[in-house]
């Protein structure tokens, strides 16, 4: 599998756990407001592809950090792009770590293997907008369906798993937000995060706005009517 960064260590990405980060190239999705358009732009990767980290070099990696770490991130980018991501994380359970997949839901196909496998723990779900708006916000890829089936198999998964929205203040409106609500009504998890208008994929997404803090108090509150835990990150 393409390993583009590898962070060695983390107690935030895996709730509970201490972890490393394994980051993949390439996403099939546009969200102007990503802050890793290095893992996302095709010429952005061309740029950093000499420094790429062989799956080799990681499992030595992983081997020496054995009782010491409890498992493995999966980020990107977008990691269910990988064609041979589920043989990625079968090696990493092998070996005794727990596995964590974040994922942008547009291939419900690779998570309903990875949960039917056994090879994953917990999967980390980007929500992003309204289903009516994803296209408009993430680009032509999307397709809702996809993000509607991947929402179902985690809310009926036995798995940990959590939902996550970058909030945006010119693009989450009360009514989108309403909405979002609506798509996870009875989930176990959200974590709500403001937008940082530093370093973005599209430039124009720097003159956006973060909510403020009142706003975003008012938007945990609005999402625990329907959400077991939702809490703010970062």
């Amino acid at each position: 599998m393409l390993i583009s960064a590898v962070q060695k260590f983390t107690m935030l990405d895996y709730p509970g756990k201490c972890a490393c980060i394994v980051f993949t190239p390439g996403c099939n999705f546009r969200c102007g407001y990503c802050h890793n358009p290095e893992f996302v732009l095709p010429e952005e990767i061309q740029k950093i592809k000499h420094t790429f980290i062989p799956e080799k070099v990681f499992f030595q990696f992983l081997q020496k950090r054995e009782g010491m770490l409890d498992g493995v991130v999966i980020t990107g980018g977008e990691p269910t792009m990988m064609g041979d991501l589920l043989d990625f994380m079968r090696k990493v359970k092998e070996r005794g770590f727990l596995v964590k997949l974040d994922s942008n839901g547009n291939r419900p196909d690779i998570l309903e293997k990875a949960l039917s496998e056994g090879i994953v723990d917990y999967i980390a779900m980007d929500v992003k907008t309204s289903y009516g708006k994803y296209g408009q916000l993430v680009g032509k890829l999307v397709k809702t369906e996809n993000i509607q089936k991947s929402i179902a198999l985690l809310m009926h998964s036995n798995i940990e798993y959590e939902f996550r929205s970058t909030l945006v203040d010119e693009i989450h409106s009360h009514g989108v937000l309403a909405e979002m609500r609506e798509m996870i009504d009875g989930a176990r998890a959200l974590y709500l995060q403001s937008f940082r208008p530093e370093k973005t994929l599209k430039s124009s997404y720097e003159k956006f706005h973060p909510f403020s803090q009142s706003r975003l108090s008012e938007t945990v509150s609005f999402f625990r009517e329907k959400i077991e835990k939702v809490e703010v990150r970062g």
